[in-house]
């Protein structure tokens, strides 16, 4: 009988923690002249100049269709990249169009990708949550705070969003710290929908949503992922854009930097 009852134990907590776990990071797919293609085909494409265009996601007619020829190696439309590549002729146009825009100024203007910038003070905001409760930014004073933007139908988002658990969530667990994904320019409804998406593979955060993008206006512009490093008192400390290599484990250096003073 107490064989039986530590089994039992033993299967309730697999049960448990396999709940706990996050889900496989899902991979890009890249589709050039509709096959499947490597990065390392697409570098080559780029450095040679025939990358006409570069997509990510595509509607889920294109991703059902696209299934029934790769079968399984098709994931979810937000992780398909079409990438358009010209023809000879195109490219011969193409690189005379280059030529003949590379000294004019109105093409080097610098593109901004921050408002808000190291050392300057929060905007604050009211936020709302997915389950209804609100948060407040000043409310959360004397806490450290990561605010990431994001949007359901970006992949480089979504794909960090997989490993920010392990890490950002779990080494700062016990820590007073807070983790904020702001959704930008997006219904609830749609982003409702996705959480429930995340959430069944592990990934249970703070959602917001920010549909009319009034917190995000206040803090950047362009590309997103974004993610604001404030501190105890309300102060930016770090800045990032984009999902690069690395991004997490330099913001995770500057979190147990500012809970440590």
């Amino acid at each position: 009988m107490k064989k039986i009852i530590l089994l039992a134990i033993f299967l309730i907590a697999q049960t448990f923690y396999a709940q706990k776990q996050v889900a496989k990071k899902p991979e890009t797919v890249i589709i050039i002249n509709n096959e499947i293609a490597t990065m390392d085909q697409v570098m080559k494409y780029g450095n040679e100049g025939y990358v006409k265009s570069m997509n990510k996601g595509v509607s889920e007619e294109k991703r059902n269709e696209l299934a029934k020829k790769f079968g399984d190696k098709i994931g979810d439309r937000e992780f398909i990249v079409v990438v358009e590549v010209f023809t000879e002729q195109e490219k011969i146009e193409n690189d005379k169009k280059i030529k003949a825009t590379a000294l004019d100024p109105k093409y080097q203007v610098k593109q901004e990708q921050f408002l808000l910038n190291i050392n300057d003070k929060a905007k604050d905001f009211t936020l709302k949550l997915v389950d209804g409760k609100e948060v407040k930014l000043s409310d959360l004073k004397g806490k450290v705070v990561l605010v990431n933007f994001w949007a359901t139908w970006c992949a480089p988002c979504l794909q960090e969003f997989y490993d920010i658990p392990s890490k950002i969530l779990e080494p700062f667990k016990n820590d007073n710290f807070v983790f904020l994904a702001i959704s930008s320019g997006e219904s609830e409804t749609a982003v409702a929908k996705k959480v429930v998406k995340l959430k069944s593979d592990g990934l249970d955060f703070n959602f917001g949503f920010d549909p009319k993008e009034v917190i995000w206006n206040q803090y950047a512009t362009n590309a997103i992922p974004k993610n604001f490093l404030i501190d105890q008192n309300g102060i930016i400390k770090y800045v990032a854009v984009g999902n690069a290599e690395g991004n997490l484990d330099k913001i995770a250096s500057e979190i147990k930097k500012l809970l440590s003073k």
